[in-house]
């Protein structure tokens, strides 16, 4: 256990990037037995485990290479869609951002599509970075990130783009600039337990579905998602690591509307090296 637990500390500390791929949810047993209280909590869980999985199975049967781009995941997980049963499946996800860099969008996009073995993913919703105690959201804020939407879809990577936790006025603002215009608006039900009738009226009548969520702000911090590092690897030198975005998944079976898997992509980057 020390020697797996040495490689795989070998390994992290020689990274300069980690991407962790949680596989399917719906499969990993260990995972199903517990009831998160939070998306928050269920995402911690899912770091641990993943992590905790890796450390004493792929890491430990490595080769003598020190990668600077370290790939976590555990491969008896992680379901692919094949080319056959593509045309029967809905790939949605949410790109929830730490920070202002737009690529970030771009690596979580190319990053899903490889992983699940798809060409386009059919609805990407994204969610702003947290911003500083007292700052509003602005269309300046979002005008950046959706510009970089926009041309993935441009580019056939994504079929529709959707945003999260706008009210009426910043997502008329959005709809009337952009030249993709978004076709959903999630709306934080612990927040408004109703949704508000100007929002609704204007969803109508440009045909924005709106949907419900109950994702806090910022879903997980990098303290805490330090904390699930040293948790599941022991190892001390977590701080470096800091996250750049977490892309949530959900593959859902159109003719039965049940989630056929569904899982986490979570990308950090080493600092101060």
């Amino acid at each position: 256990m020390d020697t797996q637990n040495t490689k795989a500390k070998l390994l992290l500390n020689h990274a300069t990037t980690l991407n962790l791929h949680t596989g399917n949810l719906v499969n990993r047993s260990r995972l199903k037995k517990k009831c998160p209280s939070s998306p928050s909590e269920e995402l911690q869980d899912c770091i641990r485990a993943t992590l905790s999985e890796w450390s004493t199975t792929t890491a430990s049967t490595a080769g003598k290479e020190l990668p600077s781009t370290l790939d976590c995941c555990i491969a008896q997980a992680t379901d692919e869609i094949t080319p056959e049963e593509r045309e029967e499946l809905k790939v949605s996800v949410k790109v929830f951002l730490s920070g202002s860099d737009c690529s970030s969008i771009r690596n979580a996009v190319d990053l899903a599509c490889l992983s699940l073995g798809v060409s386009q993913l059919d609805s990407v919703i994204i969610a702003p970075p947290p911003l500083p105690e007292g700052e509003t959201l602005t269309l300046e804020h979002l005008q950046p990130l959706w510009t970089e939407l926009e041309s993935l879809v441009q580019s056939l990577k994504i079929a529709a783009i959707g945003t999260s936790d706008l009210d009426k006025s910043l997502l008329e603002q959005l709809y009337n600039w952009a030249q993709v215009k978004p076709s959903s608006n999630q709306v934080n039900l612990a927040s408004c337990c109703v949704m508000p009738p100007d929002l609704t009226a204007f969803a109508k009548e440009f045909d924005i579905q709106l949907l419900t969520h109950n994702d806090p702000k910022e879903l997980i911090s990098s303290t805490s998602f330090q904390e699930a590092v040293q948790e599941s690897t022991q190892d001390q030198q977590v701080a470096d690591w800091s996250l750049e975005w977490v892309l949530r998944y959900s593959v859902i079976v159109k003719s039965r509307g049940i989630i056929k898997s569904k899982g986490y992509l979570v990308q950090a980057k080493r600092r101060n090296l």
